[in-house]
């Protein structure tokens, strides 16, 4: 564990302090965890933009076709 030291509004400390003593756990352990789960949300938006953007293209229509027209996919007159 590393040690660091954060600076925070009064209020916000007050705060923090109440929350943690509410969930039976120190203000240390709560921002560490919530930086935790800020850091993996983090790594697994980076896994997912990866895995999409190593996929081939798919090609939407026939090479030189038009794309149908808004009326026509909707079946409009």
């Amino acid at each position: 564990m590393k040690n660091v030291t954060i600076t925070v509004d009064e209020q916000v400390a007050q705060w923090a302090r109440v929350w943690a003593a509410r969930h039976n756990t120190s203000v240390s352990r709560m921002v560490g965890e919530m930086l935790a789960e800020r850091m993996h949300q983090e790594d697994d938006y980076e896994t997912a933009m990866r895995q999409f953007l190593s996929n081939t293209p798919v090609p939407l229509g026939i090479a030189g076709e038009r794309y149908p027209s808004r009326d026509a996919l909707h079946e409009r007159d």
